[in-house]
């Protein structure tokens, strides 16, 4: 009997930044998922160097506690960690180009899922990369938990 493959799985920093902002809803089902095993976090250096960034925006600073960001990402560097990202081929087109990140991590991992709340970036228009689908917290919930 085969070895069980586990769903790779990327979350955006919105999607994480909003599990802990809040308790409710889907990102913090999805957050609690992962911590529970039941899927692998993939991210990257980029990713955990822009969720330090965000944590400490004046609007996020006075609903984050610094020692929630920090555990998140001690846990999130215990995961897939990727290193270096590849270049994305020049006919992929970008709305938000702070976003090509999460392309690069998709593209390189092969992960199963991108999961995003950013409506304006363009990245759920797409609906998927490669053989990773990008979903919004909901339909990922729906979808695969």
């Amino acid at each position: 009997m085969g070895a069980e493959t586990v769903m790779r799985v990327i979350l955006d920093t919105n999607v994480l930044i909003a599990a802990l902002i809040s308790p409710y809803g889907s990102p913090d089902k999805i957050y609690r998922a992962w911590r529970a095993g039941r899927f692998d976090l993939v991210t990257s250096v980029v990713q955990l160097d822009e969720i330090r960034r965000v944590s400490r925006y004046p609007k996020l600073k006075t609903i984050l506690p610094a020692h929630r960001v920090g555990t998140m990402v001690n846990r999130m560097q215990r995961n897939v960690v990727l290193a270096h990202l590849p270049c994305l081929p020049e006919n992929l087109a970008v709305n938000d180009p702070n976003d090509s990140f999460l392309l690069a991590m998709a593209l390189a991992s092969e992960a199963d899922y991108l999961v995003t709340g950013d409506r304006r970036a363009g990245l759920l228009e797409r609906g998927n990369i490669g053989r990773t689908c990008i979903v919004p917290p909901a339909e990922f919930c729906a979808r695969a938990l």
